[in-house]
């Protein structure tokens, strides 16, 4: 099984995910990233590579994250540790000292016994499939082993949050006065730097779930965890609140009545907003299949045009990159805006959202009605063969459904990338008529693919 998956590499910390697999990687990123032309430049000059390395607050993250330091170090590169901060924060940070690349050690929105260790290259970008081989087979190769001066050190990155916050406000496009808000930081990485940002951009800020203790990452809380949330701000009389995961590179909201606004949502208010300003690049959203059929519809009506890919946030921004289109994202609230990030960022995502409130006087349910939300449901089928999904009498199926829903609705059927697994899932006007409509193709499915 390969190492690397969807988002770096992720397991059970001290399980699969050992120290000495994370110095092991560290040394082999090394090893890979360091042969690039800029890297050579920067070794000709006689200046060694660095690294910016950061971590989510769960307690695994502080033997890993020492770990990933130590192979760094003893191949030579120079470690600038930011401490606990969040995705996006090493990521912009990595481009903005210029380092030859980085490392965060989260697992995002998993429960705290997990961790990961996600890479990125110069800039602050995610790796290329292609490149993670490289890195996974290098693995089992020759380190580089310096010694004497040559070896790495690794220092603490002092402002590394103050740079962070200062690119943050310098991005928004109108302040935040005036608007409370209550932030729920999953007790992950953005519960120090999320609240003082938000109040330096002006809002009036209530927070929960800021006191991570190294377990309690994301328990009952964040963004899979939207009541805590939607009861504070009810109890506090508050405009909204914003959601993060645990390494907050995911944002959602709730109105001031409770009611979710999610990913899908937050795309249609910001790319409307960005249009207005001339700041939608090509007048284009891209966003994955799995987006709500009301997005595309809003959408259409106000002449933005939206691209769709895989499932994925890195399939989002591959897209992006290649179009050079400005916003992007996921309905579960992966959100990236390219002329301030290069990567989700639900710090930014929870700023120009509340911007644009506090821009137009509008509460975010108005904003949010921009766009009708069909009712979705999705099934996942298990134990089928998922490379037959073009059976032809599932595909007979799906069209049957797809022809009776006709334009109030839609139909897909997405085999899993790793599991015996299919996904069906079925928009309609209608939580009945999608419910109905999903169970019946679910049927087939299981009938027609069984193992």
């Amino acid at each position: 099984m390969p190492l690397f998956g969807t988002d770096g590499v992720r397991g059970l910390a001290n399980g699969p995910l050992t120290a000495d697999l994370a110095l092991s990687l560290a040394q082999a990123t090394a090893v890979v990233l360091g042969q690039g032309r800029s890297a050579e430049a920067r070794r000709a000059s006689g200046k060694r590579l660095t690294a910016v390395v950061a971590r989510d607050p769960r307690v695994s993250g502080e033997f890993l994250s020492a770990a990933v330091e130590a192979g760094l170090a003893s191949s030579g590169v120079d470690v600038f540790d930011a401490g606990v901060l969040p995705t996006p924060a090493a990521a912009f940070l990595i481009a903005d000292i210029d380092a030859d690349f980085g490392v965060m050690v989260s697992a995002s929105h998993n429960p705290a016994p997990d961790n990961g260790i996600k890479i990125f290259a110069r800039g602050g970008v995610k790796l290329p499939d292609v490149v993670e081989q490289r890195i996974e087979h290098a693995m089992s190769g020759p380190k580089l082993q310096p010694t004497g001066a040559a070896v790495g050190r690794i220092r603490r990155f002092a402002d590394a949050e103050d740079r962070y916050v200062v690119h943050l406000l310098g991005s928004l496009p109108h302040r935040l006065d005036g608007i409370h808000v209550v932030l729920d930081c999953a007790n992950g990485a953005a519960s120090g730097v999320s609240p003082e940002t938000f109040r330096d951009a002006g809002a009036r800020v209530t927070v929960i779930g800021a006191d991570p203790d190294g377990w309690n990452i994301n328990d009952g809380v964040g963004s899979t965890h939207l009541d805590k949330l939607a009861e504070a701000v009810l109890a506090h009389g508050a405009d909204i609140g914003i959601a993060h995961d645990g390494d907050a590179d995911r944002c959602l909201a709730v109105d001031s009545a409770g009611g979710i606004v999610d990913g899908d949502q937050i795309m249609a208010i910001l790319a409307v907003s960005m249009k207005s300003r001339g700041a939608l690049v090509d007048d284009t959203l891209v966003t994955t299949v799995m987006s709500n059929l009301g997005l595309h519809r809003a959408m259409a009506e106000r002449g933005i045009h939206v691209e769709t890919t895989a499932v994925g946030d890195r399939y989002v921004l591959e897209r992006m990159n290649e179009g050079g289109y400005s916003l992007g994202g996921e309905q579960s609230g992966h959100v990236i805006m390219s002329e301030f990030a290069t990567t989700g960022d639900g710090l930014l995502t929870g700023l120009h959202l509340v911007a644009e409130m506090a821009r137009t006087g509008q509460s975010i349910a108005e904003l949010a009605s921009v766009m009708t939300v069909y009712p979705q449901v999705l099934i996942n089928v298990t134990g089928v063969d998922r490379e037959r999904v073009g059976d032809e009498i599932v595909q007979d199926a799906v069209a049957r459904a797809s022809a009776e829903l006709g334009l109030s609705g839609r139909v897909l059927l997405r085999p899993s990338g790793t599991e015996q697994l299919v996904r069906v899932m079925v928009e309609a006007t209608s939580e009945g008529d999608a419910q109905r409509h999903a169970d019946a193709l679910a049927g087939v499915v299981r009938d027609r693919l069984a193992l």
